[in-house]
């Protein structure tokens, strides 16, 4: 079982810095044996892959969207994942989702992840 919590949400004006966490809480198998992604919906459309980070950090994926604005990271002593985001802009406003798995290649940003957090909310004001 994978418990997933994201934090540090909130609402900020365009231009603005915010930076998500999501505790990771894993039984049977360490943090570092999950790929992990970030993803976003926003109301009335899909969910969409935002980034994603391998198993030891090492090598990181983004959306185009995001790519020079938002970096991933992860510390896989304190089994959290981090998702810094700069120069929001008002179509950043999403709900936003950490996900794990620990099967298939890594890092992705395709949905196709085990497990997933409930969501923080991040709004960009114009």
């Amino acid at each position: 079982q994978v418990l997933l919590v994201e934090s540090g949400g909130g609402s900020v004006q365009a231009g603005g810095s915010l930076r998500l966490s999501c505790a990771v809480s894993a039984s049977g198998y360490t943090y570092s044996s999950y790929c992990m992604g970030w993803f976003r919906q926003a109301p009335g459309k899909g969910r969409e892959g935002v980034a994603g980070v391998s198993r030891d950090g090492g090598s990181t994926n983004y959306a185009d969207s995001v790519k020079g604005r938002f970096a991933i990271s992860r510390d896989n002593a304190k089994n959290t994942l981090y998702l810094e985001m700069n120069s929001l802009k008002p179509e950043d406003t999403a709900m936003y989702y950490c996900a794990a798995d620990r099967v298939d290649y890594c890092p992705r940003l395709t949905s196709d992840f085990q497990y997933w957090g409930q969501g923080t909310q991040v709004t960009v004001s114009s």
